[in-house]
């Protein structure tokens, strides 16, 4: 990834020209869409009602994107009892949030459901998107281009992995709710592609590409330019609807959703935010927990959620958490030689990253916790579970080492794929709440598939 920066800096300087962001996002009219991509719309449309799963896909390059795929391999091939009926909990889930990598798994699926399994690995996975798109850099013809860099990634990944699709089509998939996640860049706000979200902007979700939504939520700042969306004037009376008249008209002592409140406040000012410039979601929450939280608290909270939804209030409440964040030892401790550029960038990034992952997953077990509790009562308790799953839970040092060694990178080799998909169904069947919520609902790996 370094590299592909490096690569990207100098062609830079190269080409010394300007750059504009292509906008793609239709404004919204005064009738919103008939078939809206949004939470309230899809909420509940996947699982049974009985448990309330959700996934979180961190961000990692291809290292998160197989480690994810694993975990979805593992869930088809678990089944569990509901209502007395035999179900896989693959199809129990009903969201899955995602960054950066992730957000490559996490889109496919919604787009195209069972066919993952089949063609995912050669169509993403083993492919060697970086050399294309570090391929892509040198071509001649893009160095004095004003679309910028983004924009030939956007069209590699239109062209080989997503082939046109709008949030239309996943609408129309029929699967879970897929939360895609980027970083607003001017403001620091987490950004997450659903209809609430849009409205914001005055736009209409349903007609943007996928493949922008997952490449804005991967653009690693210097190497890629921002995805930019246009902030649309006068749509519907926005401020007066949805989630914006919620938060508009809340008082709330919370920290953490004051900071979300604040941050979306900011859309509102059409004069000053004519447009907005996304890039990576890892910056604002390399882990996609955060906007599960999000959407919980900007709907009034977990009863208030149910009631608006209009959803069955589930008796067991499930977050999945895949982080495929590492912890690689430093070289530099080893000589005396000061650090490189690379060495230092890597080690402060690192460890913004590891403690505010940290601090994510103490507020979402904290607030599960709290949700469950609020919405039990003595004839229908709420039981929760929150599986965290990542390299650290390897018992084996030398498990820990290989995986802490895999780039972020989008490009590996097979057999750094092969484990790391086979990581993701050890780390899921291991983990001690996903054991005991398999427990709870009478689950079992299917015959044959508990090796890989």
């Amino acid at each position: 990834m370094l590299k592909l920066i490096t690569v990207g800096l100098g062609l830079l300087l190269l080409s010394g020209c300007a750059s504009y962001g292509v906008i793609d996002n239709a404004e919204l009219g005064n009738a919103p869409p008939a078939e809206p991509y949004s939470v309230k719309a899809l909420a509940g449309r996947k699982g049974s009602g009985d448990i309330a799963l959700t996934l979180a896909f961190s961000g990692g390059g291809t290292r998160a994107a197989a480690l994810s795929y694993g975990v979805l391999e593992e869930l088809r091939d678990t089944t569990v009892m509901i209502d007395g009926q035999p179900r896989r909990l693959l199809d129990e889930v009903d969201n899955i949030s995602s960054v950066s990598g992730g957000s490559f798994t996490s889109a496919y699926y919604g787009l195209y459901g069972e066919q993952i399994f089949e063609d995912y690995k050669n169509v993403f996975l083993t492919r060697n998107v970086e050399g294309e798109l570090v391929h892509g850099l040198f071509n001649p013809l893009r160095w004095f281009s004003d679309k910028g860099r983004t924009e030939m990634a956007v069209e590699l990944y239109e062209k080989q992995v997503f082939h046109g699709a709008t949030f239309a089509d996943m609408q129309k998939a029929g699967g879970p709710l897929i939360v895609i996640n980027a970083s607003d860049l001017g403001y620091g706000v987490r950004f997450s592609f659903v209809q609430e979200y849009f409205d914001l902007l005055c736009s209409d979700l349903s007609s943007f590409p996928v493949a922008r939504a997952v490449a804005a939520s991967s653009a690693v700042p210097i190497l890629f330019n921002p995805v930019v969306v246009k902030d649309y004037h006068n749509c519907n009376k926005m401020g007066e609807t949805g989630w914006a008249a919620l938060y508009n008209n809340r008082e709330t002592s919370n920290p953490a959703l004051a900071e979300i409140i604040n941050g979306l406040k900011t859309y509102a000012d059409k004069d000053n935010r004519q447009y907005a410039h996304f890039v990576d979601g890892g910056i604002t929450d390399n882990l996609g927990l955060r906007a599960i939280y999000a959407v919980n608290q900007l709907s009034g909270g977990p009863q208030a959620y149910v009631r608006s939804m209009g959803i069955k209030m589930p008796r067991y409440v499930a977050v999945i958490s895949v982080n495929a964040s590492t912890d690689p030892e430093p070289e530099m401790d080893k000589t005396n030689k000061q650090p490189s550029l690379a060495e230092t960038i890597n080690s402060m990034s690192n460890v913004q990253i590891h403690l505010y992952n940290n601090a994510t997953i103490d507020l979402i077990q904290k607030s599960l916790t709290q949700w469950s509790q609020l919405v039990s009562t003595p004839e229908w308790p709420v039981k929760p579970y929150f599986a965290k799953l990542g390299f650290v839970d390897f018992e084996q040092p030398e498990q820990r080492h290989f995986f802490n060694a895999i780039p972020t990178s989008f490009s590996l080799s097979e057999e750094q794929v092969d484990k790391l998909i086979e990581a993701g169904h050890e780390l899921l069947r291991n983990n001690p709440d996903y054991q005991r919520l398999l427990a709870d609902l009478g689950g079992a790996v299917a015959p044959g598939v508990a090796a890989h």
